[in-house]
Parts: C-alpha cells; structure tokens; sequence
C-alpha cells in the first residue's frame, strides 16, 4: 500500500515538473489568448498591424531599422506590383538557435515598399517582377531610417 502512494506522488511531482518545464523552453504555446472575444480575426490582425508593438519596434539589444526600398527599371521608370522579399536573422533567445526570417510585400504604383522594423545587420533582399531580371543582394544596415534604391534591368526576349 505504501509503494502505491510513493508512486502515485512521484508520477504527480514529474507531470508538474514537465509542465514547468514546457512553460519555461516555450513561453509562446502557455499564453492566454488576448481580449479579441469581440473581434473578428481579420479585425484583430488589421489592429495588430494598425498599431506596432513594443516587441516589433526592438529586438533583444534594441537596435532596429526601418527599411523604403525603391524599385525602378534600367530607363528610371518605377516598378508597380513587384514580389520584394526581405529576409533577416531573427535572434532565438535562451536555448533556440537564430532563425531566418522573411517578410514579403509588394511595391505600389510610384515603385516602392515600406518595410517595418527589423534588426540591424545583415539582409537579404530580393525583387521579382514580371519581363525584368531576379534581383538579390545580401546588404549590411547600420543606419536608423535608409532608403534603398534598386534597378533592375530588362531581361533578354527568348524566341
């Protein structure tokens, strides 16, 4: 009878230990869902994106930058509705590994593309557009607000 209790309160300390556990390796799968039981999703993502949070405007050592990419052909002529693909090392934090980020957009009419806030350092961007050459460059960013401007360059007619 005694043997059946020590097991049982072992069995209860290791699945309060492996709930511990879980809760301090991934903080992100125990938080309780926000106050949206009003909202929609699509209203809760358009407030999300309406107002940046604290998270979106610093990483883990502060330093951010806030990207205008502007795309335009070999004769100077902006380029609407083109795919711009900006991917940057996402810091990982206590026992994960960085891992690479992306954020797509589309340029608008006069060419260009807003990018939120993202880490300093090193990133790639790279530009797709319909009858122009792929464009893609790896860039070190170290300023606070920088405009980048990117030509692309017709590409060949195949017959």
């Amino acid at each position: 009878m005694r043997r059946c209790a020590f097991s049982r309160g072992l069995f209860s300390l290791l699945a309060v230990a492996a709930i511990l556990a879980t809760g301090l390796l991934a903080p992100d799968a125990c938080r309780a869902q926000g106050n949206d039981a009003g909202k929609t999703p699509t209203q809760s993502q358009a407030d999300a994106t309406d107002k940046p949070s604290q998270k979106d405007d610093q990483t883990s050592d502060g330093t951010t930058v806030r990207l205008r990419i502007r795309v335009t052909n070999s004769q100077d002529k902006p380029v609407g509705n083109a795919s711009v693909y900006v991917r940057f090392n996402q810091p990982g934090g206590f026992l994960r590994k960085d891992k690479l980020a992306e954020l797509s957009f589309k340029t608008n009419e006069d060419g260009s593309v807003k990018v939120p806030a993202v880490p300093q350092g090193k990133i790639l961007i790279q530009v797709i557009a319909k009858g122009l050459h792929t464009y893609g460059k790896w860039y070190d960013i170290e300023k606070d607000q920088e405009t980048i401007e990117i030509k692309l360059e017709a590409a060949p007619r195949w017959y």
